[in-house]
């Protein structure tokens, strides 16, 4: 992880910065984006931002030229899950730290908990993906009666989303289109530490490259361009205000990474307003809050897919699912959607070029450090490595330094850094102190280089 790419690991919890306005869900037809609540600048003919986007090398960040080892790769497919909470006070879980609760927005327990092993939908449950090549089976909390006809009708605007990540490996996701030209949302923790992106619609055709428009760790939103794409089928947008509990739901998504066709199960909203903390793979965790809960049965791949309501309208973005067994292959009937009122709030900044201290246009600038995710709070972001040739190789940073400040913004721990750096882009100048092993505090000017999503 390096030195930026810290919000999903260390986040604040509390109240996301964008709270829902009262929201009246925009055409995207007639162009798409041709305007916005932020009276900002369409997505069809977007100004440019002063800082060119800067292509990510891979050969820039070699695993084998970091001063300590990197860190341990991910597996094929994201998502976030969470580990059920016993009475004990453990929780079974892979890379989710001991002592995370899930709590409700009042502050008590939600009652999300699962047994020691969840257990997977009866034997006897159908596969609703028509003609798919998905294997998500269908929830036992039911679903619209037109669940077929509803994926079939959105799946033409959603996109299997595969990328490289830094140091090897591969992910797997899901999106969505929004515009015709080809601008797709999805979870930040999909397309995270990735240095390059394809995506596939409808797990068929052609592929397509994609740049970041931006991104916000905190909500866990991103939006992508996919390059040379034009006359694209979008997604119909909801209003998840008007989400109740009760309500029927379609889940779509490129369940597993199995690509083709994307897999949909069905089921029903149990819970609105609600908050988690969720890990993935490794032991990155992050706090977000307002989420739909629901019964649908959501599996790795499935974040960043569109859950649509019984009118075939897409309410929400499926990011979460709770597991009490090591993260792997399995899937979970207690899944969580970032409400599609929230994420287009993310989605209007990010058109606008409005970065902020969650928000990041476009190509990300970075040190070229790794910082320790375990260090105490208060002392500083602990370096752990140093990429040799990189900003902070050339003014001195090594290895067991200490990060105090950055532009004179006090660093007190993996998280500051993130906040303080976050909306920094190649070629911005920061000053930067650290402090070495002996005590000795130093202090140097660096210009930043072109880093991975966050």
């Amino acid at each position: 992880m390096t030195d930026d790419a810290t919000a999903e690991n260390a986040p604040q919890p509390g109240t996301p910065p964008h709270d829902p306005p009262s929201y009246t869900p925009p055409s995207y037809e007639q162009p798409p984006f041709a305007s916005s609540p932020s009276g900002s600048s369409p997505f069809a003919a977007p100004e440019p931002p002063p800082w060119p986007p800067q292509p990510w090398s891979p050969q820039q960040w070699s695993p084998q030229q970091w001063s300590s080892p990197p860190p341990p790769q991910r597996p094929k497919r994201r998502g976030l899950f969470l580990g059920a909470l016993f009475a004990a006070g453990g929780l079974a879980g892979f890379g989710v730290a001991s002592g995370i609760a899930l709590t409700s927005a009042t502050g008590g327990p939600a009652s999300v908990g699962l047994p020691g092993n969840f257990s997977t939908p009866n034997p006897g449950s159908s596969n609703n993906n028509p003609g798919g090549s998905g294997g998500s089976p269908s929830s036992p909390g039911g679903g619209p009666a037109n669940a077929s006809g509803i994926a079939q009708s959105i799946d033409p605007a959603v996109v299997d989303i595969n990328g490289t990540l830094q140091g090897g490996g591969q992910v797997a996701g899901t999106g969505m289109i929004l515009s015709t030209s080809g601008i797709v949302l999805t979870n930040n923790h999909v397309i995270e530490d990735t240095t390059s992106l394809s995506l596939q619609i409808d797990g068929t055709g052609t592929t397509y490259t994609a740049t970041v428009l931006g991104t916000d760790a905190t909500d866990d939103i991103a939006l992508l361009q996919m390059n040379g794409a034009s006359h694209l089928t979008t997604v119909p947008l909801g209003d998840s205000s008007s989400v109740a509990i009760g309500d029927s739901v379609v889940a779509i998504g490129n369940a597993l990474g199995a690509g083709g066709a994307p897999a949909v199960t069905t089921g029903s909203v149990t819970a609105l307003d609600q908050t988690i903390t969720a890990g993935d793979s490794g032991a990155a965790t992050e706090t977000l809050s307002g989420m739909i809960q629901m019964d649908a049965f959501i599996q790795p791949g499935d974040s960043g897919g569109p859950l649509v309501n019984a009118n075939g309208k897409v309410v929400g973005i499926d990011a979460a699912a709770q597991s009490s067994g090591r993260f792997g292959d399995q899937g979970s009937n207690v899944g969580y959607a970032i409400p599609i009122n929230s994420a287009m709030t993310i989605v209007h900044q990010i058109e606008a070029g409005h970065g902020s201290s969650t928000v990041q246009i476009g190509t990300r600038g970075v040190l070229g450090v790794e910082v320790s995710t375990t260090a105490p709070s208060g002392s500083g972001a602990s370096v752990t490595g140093v990429q040799p040739g990189s900003p902070a190789a050339g003014a001195g940073l090594g290895a067991g330094d200490v990060i105090t400040s950055v532009n004179g913004q006090s660093i007190t721990d993996n998280s500051a850094l993130t906040q303080a750096m976050t909306g920094k882009h190649p070629g911005d100048n920061v000053s930067v102190g650290w402090t070495d092993p002996s005590g000795a505090h130093h202090t140097a000017t660096v210009q930043l280089e072109a880093g991975p999503p966050a």
